[in-house]
């Protein structure tokens, strides 16, 4: 049991309070066994109605997974502890999605990465005004995993393809309108929307609903069709360059982002999302996901993308395939292709 995750009963509700604020509760292998450990417990126990998954203080939900330890397991022992935390993660990830009772996951502040793998599969899905979701892992080499190509490849349009490629921040009212969470509330109503559920889980809806605030609309009229119609084609090498040829101001800055992300992680995102989109089990994602995950963990974009990002932070990362042309459709299906029999991703 980690103390960086504190596991609670209150009432008839099973409490999980992500506890590691100084990285704004970047899971590890600790923090994951945990939850899977109390959650195995309580989906067979009557006298637990509901769960909830929120953090304990600190700016933000969570910021992702333990990068530090995965680029050192990427680089001392080819992957192997990095490939045993995707492993536990992901059961985690299927497990929020399958529990039976209701799962209530507070995305508040700084909801990336990992993060996203916790409230993504949850019934109930809150953000606030402070909510900041994305998934970023382009940038570092890596790519939506966690579900994200589940999530991401249902959004509407070609929403889940750039915020894919692009590692694009959504506020709370982009994500309610998104799908991406059910409700939205403010974040000062949060003490008592969640002592209320304690006190009366079988209420949480009507809870909710009296709590809901209708989020000012952010986004630039307009900003929709235009991802729609830029991210349209299949292909990076498409998508870049209908935004060189568009010349708009938006365009011009999607197109410094994307030119600044790996080629390699941007390309095995577009075809994840591909894939995602035509799977009708949450598990066959996941173990998608870990073949994708086991093979672009120990290749050298992820280290160099860590270094530049993370550890030196000089933000100028060399990728090994520095452009798209480069990334080989041979290269992709290496990475996509069955992993052995015996180390193939699998639910609880």
């Amino acid at each position: 049991m980690s103390e960086q995750v504190l596991v609670r009963r209150v009432g008839d509700i099973g409490w999980l309070s992500l506890n590691r604020p100084k990285v704004i509760h970047a899971l590890n292998l600790a923090m994951v066994e945990t939850m899977i450990e109390a959650l195995l417990e309580w989906r067979d126990d009557p006298t637990v109605a509901a769960v909830v998954i929120d953090h304990a203080e600190g700016r933000g939900f969570c910021a992702g997974g333990d990068i530090a330890m995965l680029r050192h397991s990427a680089l001392s022992d080819d992957g192997m502890a990095g490939r045993r935390f995707f492993f536990r993660e992901y059961q985690l990830n299927h497990l929020i999605k399958t529990w039976p009772k209701p799962v209530i996951a507070f995305m508040n502040g700084i909801t990336m990465g990992g993060g996203v793998g916790l409230a993504g599969p949850a019934q109930i899905r809150i953000a606030t005004e402070q909510t900041r979701f994305a998934m970023p892992e382009t940038g570092i080499g890596l790519f939506p995993d966690v579900g994200g190509g589940w999530y991401l490849s249902r959004l509407p349009g070609r929403l889940g393809q750039y915020l894919a490629l692009t590692g694009a921040r959504l506020d709370g009212g982009e994500c309610l309108r998104a799908g991406l969470a059910t409700h939205h509330v403010p974040s000062g109503a949060l003490p008592e929307i969640k002592r209320a559920i304690a006190g009366c889980p079988a209420d949480i809806e009507r809870i909710l609903e009296d709590a809901k605030t209708i989020p000012p609309v952010t986004e630039q009229p307009g900003r929709g069709a235009e991802i729609d119609r830029l991210f349209a084609p299949d292909t990076l090498e498409g998508i870049l360059a209908a935004l060189g040829e568009d010349g708009g101001p938006f365009a011009r800055d999607t197109l410094a982002v994307l030119t600044s992300r790996s080629p390699l992680s941007c390309k095995v995102s577009l075809r994840e999302l591909a894939q995602s989109a035509a799977l009708a089990d949450f598990a066959d994602e996941m173990a998608m996901e870990y073949r994708i995950a086991s093979r672009i963990l120990v290749l050298p974009d992820f280290a160099e993308g860590v270094r530049a990002v993370i550890v030196e932070k000089d933000n100028a990362p060399r990728w090994t395939w520095p452009t798209a042309s480069d990334v080989t459709d041979d290269l992709l299906d290496a990475i996509f292709s069955p992993l052995d029999h015996k180390e193939e991703w699998r639910p609880l």
